[in-house]
């Protein structure tokens, strides 16, 4: 396995923390990882990005030209990071803050979930679950034990961010 990924939205919406979580998971299941973060000049509300490298094997550099998968949580890194993705790639669209929606995309209503649950903020959760449910990278074990790792100081928190994970995997 070797998979190149690309998280990519605005400031606040957890996108360091879903790349974090992917790398906790593969370094669980003694895969290779790197994470590299890039903040736009703001960190609430500018951009944000990240890239997560996962294999088998060793992993020469962080750096992504084209990913064979993008996780898009708004409009405007769609526009960016659309044009790099590899082609026959996977490209998982947080469709609640997209004007339109184009074709051949894994829709997930990502913001809309998370606004009924009653925390905008677990978008991100809702995506991971989708991204785990199609490509099956890690088992919904792995990545629970890995929510409430992440989470055993603040344990208020796992299980929202949990139940929005198990909502993206039902999408």
């Amino acid at each position: 396995m070797h998979e190149e990924i690309i998280i990519a939205g605005s400031g606040g919406q957890g996108i360091m923390f879903l790349g974090n979580l992917l790398c906790q998971a593969a370094v669980s299941q003694n895969k290779y990882t790197t994470f590299y973060p890039s903040y736009g000049a703001e960190i609430r509300g500018g951009t944000a990005n990240c890239s997560v490298v996962i294999s088998d094997n060793e992993i020469g550099s962080p750096v992504i030209s084209n990913p064979s998968t993008l996780i898009i949580l708004n409009e405007v890194s769609y526009n960016k990071f659309m044009p790099k993705l590899k082609k026959g790639g996977n490209l998982f669209l947080n469709t609640t803050l997209m004007e339109t929606v184009p074709g051949n995309v894994i829709s997930v209503p990502a913001s809309e979930i998370a606004s009924q649950s009653g925390d905008i903020r677990i978008a991100n959760m809702v995506m991971l679950g989708k991204f785990i449910a199609v490509t099956k990278m890690f088992s919904i074990d792995i990545i629970k034990s890995v929510i409430e790792e992440v989470f055993k100081n603040k344990k208020g928190l796992i299980n929202i961010n949990i139940t929005a994970f198990i909502k993206g995997m039902e999408l």
